[in-house]
């Protein structure tokens, strides 16, 4: 059975309280007593218990709030990312909480109960709702929000990091058009989300800029998941189909391929496909995919930097930090 902060009082001499003065390192006690406990916490070999600690100054963990799993579901994108930041709050010494919702309120009313009984000091959350209710509903509980994704509001305690979705997809629209594709289709995630938001309009301004028509058939709300997608792709290329497609996310992309080989479909001869993917899923793609590679490591190293930073009540951080992409061009775009 391990020491507790009676045995250390008992061994030094001295009150409990004295003990618990020297533990939370507050400045109103003797050198003297100060050096019988520490002592005596050498002498036992005493571990002061995480619990204990966390009933006055609250616990040393951070929130990662993430979607609903129906949103989620083979999405590597969400498993990657939270290893990233599970790695660095293990550095820090800090726990890591997942938390998901059934709803937007049940989500909020779950961090606000955290926040209250000082279960965390900081929240990630891997996406950025297009509603922004919940970061005004939590702001004024003064504690550091990081967003792995846009925030258009004016929030004290909330932080984004992010990647220029809008540019990106325009970008990989026009790489398609400038390869003599005209007759384009987008596959995109539902509107609940700005990465979805800003992908899809990215991909329409682009098609506009070049006077390329925007047809209702070819921009398909494919949902969140790969059969969702893979029958999006199959009605899609059933009459009339596109030269090319663009694919908003992992998923999509996923779908793609696997429509294709089950249809006899050749990739580019018959289809060109680009799209967002990471170093983890590209390179097992035949013929590998021309993407935009999203840097999830480096979205999670900087979310939980910055998390850190603010906990530590640094005054110097950014609201709005953006990762630059990395540019895939391979061999899944023919050139007509």
């Amino acid at each position: 059975m391990g020491h507790t902060i009676y045995d250390i009082a008992r061994v030094a001499m001295v009150s409990k309280s004295t003990v618990s003065r020297v533990l939370n390192n507050q400045s109103n006690i003797s050198e003297e007593s100060r050096e019988r406990v520490l002592k005596a916490i050498e002498q036992l070999n005493y571990h002061p218990s995480k619990l204990a600690r966390a009933l006055s100054s609250g616990f040393d963990a951070i929130m990662v709030l993430s979607r609903s799993t129906k949103t989620t579901a083979n999405n590597p994108f969400f498993s990657d990312i939270i290893h990233a930041i599970s790695t660095n709050a293990e550095d820090k010494n800090f726990d890591v909480i997942l938390q998901t919702a059934k709803n937007s309120q049940d989500e909020l009313q779950k961090c606000i109960r955290k926040i209250k009984e000082k279960f965390i000091k900081g929240i990630i959350m891997l996406s950025s709702p297009a509603d922004e209710n919940f970061f005004q509903q939590i702001d004024p509980f003064n504690i550091p929000i990081v967003v792995i994704g846009k925030v258009e509001g004016d929030y004290k305690n909330v932080f984004s990091v992010d990647t220029n979705n809008f540019m990106d997809s325009y970008d990989l629209t026009q790489y398609l058009i400038d390869k003599g594709h005209s007759d384009i289709a987008c596959l995109h995630s539902p509107l609940d989300y700005h990465v979805s938001i800003d992908r899809l309009e990215g991909f329409k301004s682009c098609m506009i800029a070049n006077g390329l028509p925007l047809k209702d058939e070819w921009i398909v709300n494919s949902g969140y998941t790969i059969d969702a997608a893979h029958q999006s792709a199959k009605k899609m290329l059933g009459n009339n189909p596109p030269t090319a497609i663009f694919a908003t996310d992992d998923l999509k992309v996923m779908s793609i391929y696997k429509m294709a080989a089950e249809n006899g479909i050749s990739i580019p001869e018959d289809l060109s496909i680009v799209g967002y993917s990471n170093s983890n899923l590209h390179p097992f793609l035949s013929p590998s995919l021309t993407c935009k590679e999203i840097p999830v490591r480096k979205l999670g190293d900087v979310a939980t930097q910055i998390l850190f930073a603010k906990i530590q009540n640094d005054p110097n951080t950014k609201p709005h930090t953006i990762i630059p992409t990395e540019n895939i061009i391979q061999n899944s775009v023919a050139e007509i």
